[in-house]
């Protein structure tokens, strides 16, 4: 920022036209603003933060884009223009963040959910690949719940292997790894991580095809624990977390609920709702399970020791923002 005066005490004083943050010195009276506002918490748009931040949080909780609208007057082009900005802050925020962290039990899923269309609509019609099914691979550290990595894609082998690199770059050490019976984990996981993992696979078989039961799920009949690679304790072979998560998903996203037309329009709005997710629920929202030793809840970044304190979407926005305009001062 651009100080008016020498004097260092100084408190927030509105916004500009373009959404940069104003100050006013407290010993002489003079106002000054923020040297870039393209790095401000919300880069250039024109919006408070704090009526942002409470339309992303009714995001979270559940809302469709069209309740936020009628609840905070803000427009539907605005809000899917405030996830694409704040999306990329939020990924950009837990890549720095989430690396080389410590894990002892890994477990990792897959999710569907569809953009535009359904898969079997998209190939009759002929629509864009960015339409039509939508995997997110999810990998979950089981006693901190953290969300170690995600990635958005197809369920398939180069997906599954871009996913892996994601898991890669977060963690270290050596851990175990639980997946369902994907036949891409089986080579993916041991190539990627190599001697550092103890690999198993829980393999449910359901009484009938999903198809078969629409509104509810299939009975299980059987459950197999197979061992892949290394040495894994069988009695700690699990994907009961991550398949938690994949409900909390469900139930906190709109675009993720099932036979409802509140679904992904676009692929870059899809991907930009769950970067904001993931990092919510990594920082910002406590955990029931997780407490401190005095009884008060965590988040899961807590519980891991990345930060010492609950967030707010606020902080987060903030932080990247005097981050980029560091990079910015420096690359000038």
């Amino acid at each position: 920022m651009i100080a008016a005066c020498k004097h260092q005490n100084s408190s927030k004083f509105g916004k500009t036209r373009k959404g940069a943050q104003r100050f006013r010195c407290n010993d002489c009276g003079k106002t000054y603003s923020e040297a870039n506002s393209s790095t401000a918490p919300l880069g250039k748009m024109r919006i408070d933060l704090d009526k942002a931040c409470t339309a992303l949080n009714l995001l979270l909780e559940g809302m469709s884009l069209r309740a936020t609208s009628r609840m905070t007057g803000l427009s539907r082009n605005t809000l899917g223009d405030l996830l694409l900005i704040v999306g990329e802050r939020c990924e950009t925020f837990s890549r720095a963040m989430i690396k080389d962290v410590e894990a002892t039990d890994v477990q990792a899923d897959e999710i569907w959910s569809f953009v535009g269309m359904k898969e079997k609509t998209r190939k009759r019609i002929g629509a864009s690949e960015d339409m039509g099914d939508s995997w997110t691979w999810i990998a979950i550290e089981r006693d901190t719940k953290l969300v170690l990595a995600y990635h958005v894609g197809q369920r398939d082998g180069d997906d599954c292997q871009d996913f892996m690199n994601k898991l890669k770059r977060a963690i270290t050490g050596r851990f175990q790894m639980t997946t369902d019976g994907l036949g891409a984990y089986q080579s993916t996981v041991p190539f990627t991580f190599r001697s550092n993992v103890d690999f198993a696979m829980l393999i449910k078989t359901y009484q009938s095809a999903q198809n078969e039961t629409r509104y509810s799920p299939a009975n299980i009949v059987a459950i197999e624990k197979k061992v892949m690679f290394g040495s894994p304790d069988e009695q700690q072979i699990c994907t009961s977390h991550v398949e938690r998560l994949n409900l909390t998903l469900r139930m906190q996203m709109r675009r993720f609920a099932r036979l409802t037309n509140g679904f992904s329009k676009a692929l870059d709005h899809h991907r930009a709702m769950q970067s904001l997710f993931f990092c919510w629920y990594n920082f910002v929202r406590p955990h029931q399970s997780l407490r401190t030793e005095d009884g008060k809840k965590q988040t899961p970044a807590m519980a891991s020791g990345l930060t010492g304190g609950i967030l707010k979407l606020q902080e987060i926005l903030e932080v990247v923002a005097r981050s980029e305009d560091k990079s910015n001062q420096h690359t000038g």
